[in-house]
């Protein structure tokens, strides 16, 4: 696992590092069932308080990329059906929630699309 941190980079270090682990193991770098490093280890390989890098692994445990196990440490999961489903139901109460706020579908979707590119650079 090869993760590079930018100090002066717009986002800040955790979502880097939530980012980074979270495009390797989708892309298969990080296959799934690979054992990250501990917290603290990250921490000291990457320069960065160890609560930086508990707060990366928190969001991509709540996120579906990655379980701990306990005391037998932190792996990659599996994605695929977890993930499409997790998407689903965010992607369910967000439609219930649009139409509750009154938005049309068009305006829902406009919503949607301007914060998916906002989300993958596009």
């Amino acid at each position: 696992m090869t993760l590079k941190i930018h100090i002066d980079g717009s986002a800040p270090p955790y979502e880097q590092v939530r980012t980074q682990i979270s495009d390797q193991a989708r892309s298969g770098v990080l296959p799934v069932g690979y054992r990250l490093p501990t917290v603290r280890g990250l921490a000291e390989a990457l320069g960065l308080a160890a609560n930086t890098v508990a707060k990366a692994y928190k969001a991509l445990e709540a996120d579906g990329v990655i379980e701990t196990r306990g005391r037998n440490g932190t792996f990659v999961a599996a994605a695929g059906p977890a993930a499409e489903r997790e998407a689903a139901a965010a992607a369910q109460a967000y439609a219930e929630r649009a139409r509750r706020l009154g938005l049309d579908e068009a305006a829902a979707l406009a919503a949607v699309r301007d914060a998916l590119r906002a989300a993958y650079g596009d």
